[in-house]
Parts: C-alpha cells; sequence; structure tokens
C-alpha cells in the first residue's frame, strides 16, 4: 500500500491528515506536496495572488475602497484636531507627508479591512528645531511571555485591545509645519500647523507613550520599575496587569470586574478596539484551552516565503550545517544586498516564538553589511528548514509551576575571525520556555572556562531581572534559581575567590554571579553537556542532537483544521517501530470516525521521526 492510501482504514479527514503529515516526515517532501495545508493558510495564499496596495495616491484615488478608506483617516485626523492651516511662518521649514496603503489581514488570511494612513516625513525633521527626544518604551517581548505564562498556570483570561489612530493623542510640544495632503483645500502658501502627534514624526511614539502614560495612571496603575511598558494595579478585588506595544495592548490577570471597568475607561479616553481574547498579537497567532497557550507565527513564515521569493520546495532538518562557521569574506559579494537585509530582519523577529532558529540568525545576522552568496545559502537553509517545521509552536502549559531555571553555555573561539566566544541561555518558568539568548561575547576569553563564566555572568543578570518582573505580577520565587552548567572550573570559581590568577582579568561585571550566588539568588547545580540545553543556542547541531534538544524547549507540531488546533507532541520513534497517533477527544461514546471518539492508527516508521500524540486545543 503507498503511504498516503488510507482508503482501507476508517479514518477521518483529521487524522488521515495527521497520517500523511507522518507520510512527509519519511519521504522528506514538503509539507504542501503531503498534507491539505491549514485553512488558513489556503485563504491566504489565495488572497495574496488578488489583491494588490496602491503605491500612490493618483493609483487609489481612483479606487471607492481607498477613497473610503482615506475619508475615514481625515475625519479621525478632524476629530482629533490634529492642525490648523496658516501662512508658513519666516525661518521655519515644513516637512511633506504622503499617504500610505496597507491591507490588514485576520490570522486566517481574510482581508479584516484596508488602511490608508496618512504620514509625515519625518525623515526631513531638524533636531532640536522640530523634535528634540524621541524614545518611547514598548513592551519586551521576555515580558509578553512571561505574562502569559504566568496567566496560563492561574487559569487568567488574557483581552486584547487595540488603540485607533493611536499617535495622534499624543500632544506635540514642538512647532511643526507640514505640507497640506492632497485632497485637502487650502489657501495658497498655507501649510498645516500640526498639534498633534501625526505618524511619521520622530517624536510621535514618545508623545502617544506619554499621553497614555497619564491616562493609565490617572485610573489607578503604576508602571514597572523592570519594563516602562507594563502597568499594575492591585486592589482588594485582586490584580490587573496591562503591557502596552505601541498601540496594541493585552490585560490579564484576577479581577475580572476591574479589567471590565478599564475597558470602559480606556473607550472613554481614547477610540479604542475591543478583540475579545488573546488570539493575534504582533503577528503571533495564540491559541489557548484548559491545557495552556500556544504560541506560533505561521501567518508569518508564510509572509517571509513569499518576501524571499523561495520558489523550491527542498527542507533542511537543521537551520545550519553541523560545525558551520563563516567569515566575511566567503563567497561572492552580493549586487544587491537588500533582500538579504530585509530577510534577516524578518527572521530575528520570527525568533520571539522560534528559540529553534535563534543561533542560526544570530549567525546570518553578523553578515548584513557586505553578504555574500555564501551567507545567502545559509539564509536559504534557514528558510528551508522553516518550510518543515512552520508549524511549529511555543506551549505554556497551564499544569506548570511557576520555579525559575536557567541554563548557561558557552562556545569557546567559536567565531574564527575575531577569537571570541558564543553565549547561550535560556530560562524556564516551571516548563515554560520565557527568554533565551544566542550572542557573541563582547570580548575574547583566554580560556574555555572564562567564556563559560561570562555566560554565567549575563544568565544571572537575566535571572535577577525576571525575578524582580515576576514579583511585580505577584509571582513570588523565595528559592534560589538553579543556574545549570556543564564547565566545574567556571563554577568553582563563582564559588571560590582565591583563584587569582585565573580571574585577575576578567572584569568585575563577571563576578556579579559570585555575588548572587552568596546572596542566594541563584546556585549553581551541574549538568553533564549532554543533557545542557542552552548548547543549541551556541553551535549547530547534528540532526539527532538538534531534535533532541528541541524536544527539551516545549516546542510542538500544530496543525490547524477548521476552528481547532492541534498539537503533535514530539517524541522520536526509533527505526523499525510504529507510531501511535492518538487524539485527545472525548467523550467516547459514539462510533469510530466521529471527531468526538478517540481514534488510534498504527503507521510503520522507516526513519526516526518526531510525531505521536495528539491533544486539542480551541481557538
Amino acid at each position: 500500500m503507498h503511504p498516503l492510501d488510507l482508503s482501507e482504514h476508517s479514518l477521518d479527514s483529521h487524522t488521515t491528515s495527521v497520517v500523511r503529515l507522518i507520510a512527509e516526515k519519511q519521504s522528506r517532501r514538503p509539507v504542501a506536496d503531503c498534507i491539505k495545508l491549514p485553512y488558513y493558510n489556503n485563504s491566504f495564499i489565495a488572497g495574496i495572488h488578488h489583491l494588490s496596495e496602491p503605491e500612490s495616491y493618483r493609483e487609489a484615488v481612483s479606487d471607492p475602497l481607498w477613497q473610503n478608506a482615506m475619508a475615514e483617516e481625515l475625519t479621525a485626523l478632524h476629530q482629533t484636531h490634529t492642525w490648523d492651516l496658516v501662512p508658513l511662518p519666516p525661518g521655519k521649514h515644513k516637512v511633506g507627508c504622503c499617504w500610505v496603503y496597507k491591507i490588514k489581514t485576520k490570522s486566517d488570511g481574510s482581508v479584516e479591512r484596508y488602511k490608508a494612513r496618512l504620514v509625515a516625513k519625518g525623515y526631513s525633521q531638524t533636531y532640536g528645531m522640530d523634535y528634540e527626544e524621541t524614545f518611547a518604551p514598548v513592551a519586551k517581548m521576555t515580558t509578553v511571555r512571561t505574562l502569559i505564562a504566568v496567566a496560563s498556570v492561574r487559569q487568567w483570561k488574557i483581552c486584547q485591545m487595540d488603540v485607533k489612530n493611536a499617535f495622534l493623542n499624543g500632544d506635540l510640544h514642538e512647532e511643526v509645519y507640514m505640507t497640506p495632503p492632497p485632497g485637502i483645500a487650502h489657501q495658497p502658501g498655507e501649510v498645516c500647523r500640526l498639534r498633534k502627534a501625526l505618524y511619521g514624526l520622530k517624536q510621535a511614539p514618545r508623545a502617544w507613550f506619554e499621553k497614555f502614560s497619564t491616562v493609565i495612571t490617572s485610573l489607578g496603575f503604576l508602571p514597572s520599575n523592570h519594563d516602562s511598558a507594563l502597568f499594575v494595579r492591585c486592589t482588594n478585588a485582586g490584580r490587573i496587569l496591562l503591557s502596552l506595544y505601541v498601540d496594541d495592548m493585552i490585560i490579564t490577570g484576577d479581577d475580572y470586574d476591574g479589567i471590565e471597568s478599564l475597558k470602559r475607561d480606556l473607550a472613554h479616553h481614547f477610540a479604542m478596539k475591543d478583540l475579545g481574547l488573546l488570539r493575534y498579537f504582533l503577528g503571533i497567532e495564540v491559541a489557548q484551552s484548559k491545557k495552556g497557550y500556544l504560541l506560533s507565527q505561521t501567518k508569518y513564515i508564510s509572509d517571509l516565503f513569499q518576501r524571499a521569493r523561495l520558489s523550491d520546495n527542498r527542507i533542511a532538518d537543521t537551520p545550519l550545517e553541523t560545525n558551520a562557521r563563516y567569515s566575511p569574506t566567503d563567497g561572492v559579494p552580493l549586487s544587491d544586498p537588500s533582500l538579504y537585509r530585509t530577510i534577516v530582519g524578518s527572521l530575528v523577529y520570527l525568533t520571539v516564538t522560534r528559540p529553534d532558529i535563534a543561533h542560526a540568525v544570530h549567525v546570518v545576522s553578523q553578515f548584513v553589511t557586505a553578504p555574500t552568496s555564501v551567507h545567502w545559502g545559509a539564509v536559504l537553509r534557514i528558510l528551508r528548514y522553516l518550510r518543515g517545521t512552520q508549524f511549529q509552536s511555543l506551549l505554556f502549559p497551564s499544569t506548570s509551576s511557576l520555579e525559575l531555571r536557567a541554563y548557561s553555555d558557552a562556545d569557546w573561539d567559536s567565531d574564527p575571525n575575531d577569537r571570541k566566544s558564543t553565549t547561550g541561555l535560556c530560562i524556564f518558568l516551571g516548563d515554560s520556555l520565557i527568554s533565551w539568548k544566542s550572542k557573541k561575547q563582547d570580548v575574547v576569553s583566554r580560556s574555555s572556562t572564562e567564556a563559560e563564566y561570562r555566560a554565567m555572568a549575563v544568565t544571572t543578570c537575566e535571572i535577577v531581572w525576571l525575578r524582580w518582573l515576576l514579583a511585580y505580577m505577584g509571582v513570588v520565587v523565595s528559592s534560589p534559581t538553579p543556574l545549570h552548567c556543564d564547565n566545574q572550573s567556571a563554577m568553582q570559581i563563582a564559588k571560590n575567590s582565591v583563584f587569582h590568577e585565573r580571574t585577575k582579568h576578567i572584569e568585575i561585571d563577571c563576578h556579579f554571579t559570585r555575588h548572587h550566588l552568596q546572596l542566594g539568588t541563584i546556585s549553581l547545580p551541574f549538568v553533564p553537556s549532554a543533557l545542557q540545553i542552552a548548547d543549541i543556542f551556541t553551535k549547530a547541531q547534528s540532526a539527532s542532537r538538534f531534535r533532541f534538544l528541541c524536544d527539551k524547549l516545549s516546542m510542538f507540531i500544530t496543525i490547524a483544521f477548521g476552528s481547532e488546533r492541534d498539537i503533535l507532541v514530539n517524541s522520536t520513534v526509533k527505526r523499525g517501530q510504529h507510531c501511535q497517533i492518538v487524539t485527545d477527544l472525548s467523550p467516547p461514546e459514539t462510533t469510530p470516525g466521529d471527531r468526538s471518539s478517540p481514534i488510534s492508527f498504527l503507521h510503520p516508521i522507516t526513519p526516526s521521526v518526531s510525531i505521536v500524540v495528539l491533544f486539542q486545543l480551541q481557538w
């Protein structure tokens, strides 16, 4: 029987698709060749071929859909009194403006709305004349993951809200003049004296954040000292946490009446859009059930394939070749490096939910200044790995504990060009992976022990910050956080200060680890190198080793069917064994083949695969 011929078995389409995924693992053919793509991919891929965004005002003004979008934007600008039409004062200069058009899509790929945005050409602003400070905090992604992990364990609902035309709420303190946009009636010589922080101005994000901070603190919230974009309000009814990323916010806590009251208060001050429970946030898809939260960027990866113009269907087992090392002189310089830089930048954001590619992205991002054909080949390998693992997701189980544990590792002398080492770390909150890093060290280490010690110092800093952050979220970590290290010499240096000859040249900040070990903030248990999870963030691995480490990161292959999402729990099956697939659906009173009954199916596995169990999550 052909691996994909399932006609003799009484299986529904749901289980059949899963079995086909295993066959795809056997034949090493891409997902698109072996299974029907999930519903949101089908609609999205079909949609992007007939949807187009205008490149100019002249092109957009002839389309009724974009006419309505521009009219909606101008209405919002007038309602917020964004500008006054005045003559341009002598000695002042004006900035230009333009329309930017974007088709906003949902996580399933369908069109949400047509968005037209009037944007000021802020690149022509002059420092000290029409702008000064520009920095505006946004939520750290580690904070967002930690917040979701805590909410999962404590069974908190996570709500999502969006601020319409957020920047227009910010008040300008400088004199800024702008050319009137096309379609606005005005007298000759008149310009727009901006009163509000129009999109595109350098100070617009800062002005909006100042406005939002003023409003949210007036409602009884306090900003965190450890993440300026995280706000909390504690009352007798419970705790409410709000995390802000520009104009997107997530709200959670155990004071449900207070959350509803907060939504009403925010709607009184700003034009808000209540998006309900958290499902799609900053390009991150979120599925939730009683089992926990599942984070993925499947649609984002689909966009990435289109952007990279990747036409072949080849896949790779790992993001990098084993023991791969690259230098700036490898290969031929690319004639146009813009595509390389665009794809690498997109891959950096993809590491928000894909720790398995963190080290590979760290490697290719070192060559964005002058990429070559060899470096582009490394990027293509990452994309081919993503094609085979597009549905891989990060799970935050609700049954997890709220205890921190960390892993620290270093690859000494990993860069053949400058002889610097690579730091790798990952930190779990119970079973939820909330923080990770792959980064080249700032200085050259004289020994592997020194490199490991520097990596421990970086990990200790992250542990201290996370303990403070968790305390702000109401999670008190009283016991020392275990920092697992596989280098006993580095552990001895942290515990014993008499190794003067070995440590006299190490900077003071590296002894930060020893300080917190003495305070009881951390402990230093030894872990064998074979079980060192942080190893995946320091070097390229073999396929079997890479798969083993991915299993330890709480990463799972997922498939979406209709309005449901299932998780394939990774577990290596050896050659010649059978793979049993069980859907965790209840109750089992109905007939086999019905979606409400458990179904099992034995399928022979030739190579080693990582697919065994299914359980259901509702969107």
